[in-house]
């Protein structure tokens, strides 16, 4: 059993500089599927999420970038990273100036990798374990990667994002054109080609695009 998820993260990762951002350096594994089952056999437990946490992925690299080159966006602000995996979102918006990061995540795993890639890169993050979707706490600025893979998820996902949109917050999405991302409901605001790894998203580079819900 795993008492130590820190310890458990720095043993099966190595802190390197995310590809697409280099300013932010991360904990990151390199083979998915060892890390899964390696996960799986030390708790116990099968069926566990895949270790999204340990990777940078393609729509939260450009997310990142985006923030980071338009940092007026969170600079100030209350920002809200959802399902933040490894934390370079918010990692991003804290390095940009946010006044006030969270990081959420239904993972624990991801909490403390969130932690502990916020020490790495000197920066302060909150993490939330659990589910927010439905939850409004004041945030002024959502920032969302990665997470239009899922119909199911999606669908409550981007109601619970237009919300928030709908009082004020200003929501930004990182993806590389997932299968129930509601492109048409969404305005492209920048494009990237991203480099990622072969073994998760089956090509070396991916293109990803940022967009702006409203």
């Amino acid at each position: 059993m795993i008492g130590d998820r820190r310890g458990f993260i720095r043993a099966q990762t190595r802190l390197r500089t995310a590809p697409h951002v280099p300013e932010i350096r991360l904990h990151l594994a390199d083979e998915a599927m060892d890390l899964w089952e390696k996960t799986e056999e030390e708790l116990g437990e099968m069926g566990l999420p895949p270790p999204f946490w340990a990777f940078a992925w393609a729509g939260g690299q450009a997310l990142a970038r985006y923030v980071l080159d338009h940092r007026e966006i969170v600079a100030g602000r209350a920002v809200l990273d959802v399902a933040s995996g490894s934390g370079l979102v918010a990692i991003a918006a804290a390095l940009g100036g946010a006044a006030r990061v969270e990081a959420s995540d239904i993972d624990a795993f991801a909490a403390e990798a969130v932690a502990l890639n916020a020490a790495a890169n000197g920066v302060a993050v909150a993490p939330r374990l659990g589910d927010l979707v439905g939850r409004d706490e004041g945030w002024e600025v959502v920032l969302a990667g990665d997470i239009f893979y899922d119909r199911d998820i999606a669908g409550a996902m981007e109601s619970w994002l237009r919300a928030l949109e709908k009082r004020g917050a200003r929501i930004l999405i990182g993806d590389p054109g997932g299968s129930s991302l509601p492109q048409d409901r969404l305005v492209e605001v920048a494009a990237y080609s991203v480099p990622v790894t072969r073994a998760l998203e089956d090509a070396e580079v991916k293109h990803a695009k940022v967009w702006r819900l409203g």
